[in-house]
């Protein structure tokens, strides 16, 4: 691992955002330590490194704060030059940013909401899911390489790394299928190379405490969801 000069990351264990920027710097060899945050009872450390959001990750380098996995990760890449995340081509640069907003914004905010609502809702949100991740597919297919990033992951990955391990709960979570293995087979094998990695699969949360998170979390958010129909 290469010393660096003061690297910290406040994190909450179950967040993707966070796990982006663990795996990050776990590729880039980066050291760093590790704060873990409780998001509900919020530290004045977390406050005071991010007090417009107050939310994680924040990454500290020498002393100076940046929030937002997304910005995070391309501030990483910056500063650590080795094992590149985005490519060096312009074109290709934005493309990838293209398809991490994608990820972002399309994949896991659909499969996020399809979880967590009911009725008519969920059956659009699961609809938006798998119209995303067809998009996903046909982009993987296009590529036909191991990963968004070539042979090897990329910042495309990384971002959207967590449909790897959490999806599979959300789905179970909120009594949905969105991965059908012989529709998505592109995204299927992707996911299994992914894991495959060491660095990927290393110190990944447990799956019971995180389906036991999802289930709460998930019923508290439909919950706030009727009783503002219903005000």
């Amino acid at each position: 691992m290469e010393e660096t000069g003061g690297v910290k990351l406040l994190g909450f264990w179950v967040s993707p955002f966070a796990q982006r920027v663990k795996w990050a710097l776990k590729l880039k060899g980066v050291q760093y330590e590790y704060i873990e945050e409780d998001i509900y009872n919020k530290s004045p450390l977390l406050s005071k490194l991010n007090p417009v959001y107050g939310m994680v990750p924040v990454l500290v380098h020498n002393g100076k704060p940046i929030s937002e996995s997304i910005i995070i990760l391309e501030y990483i890449d910056e500063v650590w030059k080795q094992a590149p995340l985005l490519p060096q081509d312009p074109y290709e640069r934005a493309q990838a940013r293209f398809w991490a907003k994608f990820a972002e914004e399309k994949v896991r905010q659909s499969v996020w909401e399809a979880m967590c609502s009911s009725g008519e809702e969920k059956q659009k949100a699961v609809k938006s899911a798998v119209e995303a991740f067809e998009e996903f597919e046909k982009e993987l297919k296009r590529r036909g390489t191991k990963f968004f990033g070539g042979e090897t992951i990329g910042f495309v990955d990384i971002v959207a790394g967590c449909i790897s391990y959490q999806l599979a709960l959300h789905e179970e979570v909120g009594s949905i299928k969105i991965l059908d293995s012989s529709k998505f087979p592109a995204i299927s094998e992707w996911i299994k190379n992914f894991l495959n990695h060491p660095l990927i699969n290393e110190g990944l949360p447990q799956k019971d405490q995180m389906f036991a998170y999802f289930s709460k979390r998930s019923k508290e958010i439909a919950s706030q969801k009727m009783s503002h129909k219903t005000a």
